[in-house]
């Protein structure tokens, strides 16, 4: 599920999504800094900028809205209270902007693309962050040395688990890590567990013809109305930020042709079925886990929210459910996009991957208990498997494999 967090030219664009080991990460506080002066202090400091390779490293929240230094962070956290000031109580704003805090702070710490500012984080003591905290002199948010002190303390105990973690079972533990033999998963096989995830969220029968011709009156559309509708309302925009940010970066024209020309270029025929092709045939590894989600994936994403958010008497939404991309169809099972019995299905495919599979269940099984397996991307979640429940699920397979193993079973 890594998808969920900007790539696409970024996991969404224009973040990286390759997680490089850089020695010519600069720290800068208004001007860029000598790499040698890279410390905690100017760490902490909201105007520091990172720079890496010349540009300015970004994190996020709800992974496409982007910032460059903590410092801009605090604004947008005040706009976002001011914004729904008149239907939230103050706890209630309190809250909001406690929240955003955190996952902004833990989004510059927890990079997907300078492995720098986590190694400075866990490296030093708590003492030692609490007193470079002290000596911050620039306006800093109620909560700001608590929060990072948190983060610290978290990933101290930590495993981030995706695609380009530095640690090796971070990455096996990926739902992007390539599974040489195929992992057999309903009938069908697949190159990993990801490719699996984002095919069944396409109806068995659905052809590349039908998914253009939704993609084209997707298109036709001015999207900008529909957007704002969703913005206006703190109980649909706040539970989905996440989703509604990843609708309007989806949603815009150039993204839009950028899928219809992601079909055309790989000279797919009309008839093919969708999820068919997502599956393994004669050849490996004919897409990689990174296209599978950033194209596959996310454009099934935009069928199945656009269909979710929809108004009940919009025609767009009846076509959509015409071609079955109300629910997800799985042998006779129906499920909802956002729903638990979907959201449970991954526990189904690690069942398989993690329990079945000894090479896989070796790797989760020796992680010991008190390290916690986490999933941060960038501040990134998921409509179809909110991180928070992926982090679970992941957490209690590795309880399954720690135990013991039953009678005649192999290790």
């Amino acid at each position: 599920m890594e998808g969920i967090v900007k790539e696409r030219s970024s996991k969404m664009l224009p973040v990286s999504w390759l997680m490089l080991c850089a020695a010519s990460t600069v720290l800068s506080v208004s001007l860029p800094l000598c790499a040698e002066s890279v410390s905690l202090q100017a760490l902490v400091t909201p105007s520091t900028t990172i720079v890496k390779d010349g540009r300015p490293v970004t994190f996020a929240l709800h992974g496409f809205i982007e910032f460059k230094r903590l410092a801009d962070l605090f604004p947008y956290i005040e706009s976002q209270t001011q914004r729904w000031k008149p239907r939230l109580d103050e706890s209630e704003q309190h809250r909001l902007a406690s929240e955003l805090l955190r996952r902004g702070i833990e989004s510059r710490m927890v990079s997907m693309i300078d492995e720098r500012p986590l190694e400075l984080l866990v490296t030093h003591t708590a003492e030692e962050l609490q007193q470079a905290l002290a000596r911050v002199k620039e306006p800093v948010p109620s909560g700001y040395a608590e929060d990072f002190l948190a983060v610290q303390e978290k990933w101290k105990h930590a495993i981030n688990c995706w695609s380009d973690s530095p640690s090796i079972q971070g990455r096996v533990l990926s739902n992007w890590y390539p599974i040489q033999q195929g992992i057999q998963l309903y009938g069908a096989t697949y190159d990993s567990t990801e490719h699996f995830w984002q095919a069944v969220k396409y109806p068995p029968d659905v052809t590349v013809a039908e998914v253009l011709d939704l993609l084209r009156s997707i298109e036709a559309r001015d999207w900008n109305s529909w957007i704002e509708r969703l913005d206006r309302d703190p109980k649909t925009y706040l539970p989905n930020a996440y989703a509604v940010e990843f609708l309007r970066h989806n949603l815009a024209q150039d993204r839009l042709r950028w899928f219809s020309a992601e079909l055309a270029r790989n000279d797919l025929r009309s008839a093919d079925r969708a999820r068919h092709l997502q599956q393994r045939g004669d050849t490996k590894f004919r897409v990689s886990a990174y296209q599978e989600k950033v194209w596959w994936g996310d454009l099934a994403d935009v069928f199945h929210l656009v269909y979710t958010f929809s108004a009940s008497d919009d025609p767009l939404r009846s076509e959509l459910a015409r071609h079955h991309f109300d629910s997800i169809y799985l042998g006779d099972r129906k499920m909802g996009f956002i729903s638990e019995e979907f959201r449970g299905l991954m526990l189904e495919i690690w069942k398989v991957k993690f329990l079945q599979m000894p090479r896989f269940r070796e790797v989760i099984r020796s992680i010991p208990p008190e390290i916690r397996l986490e999933h941060f991307l960038n501040d990134g979640d998921s409509p179809d498997i909110p991180i928070p429940i992926y982090v679970e699920y992941l957490n209690q397979i590795r309880e399954l494999a720690r135990a013991p193993l039953a009678a005649g079973e192999r290790p």
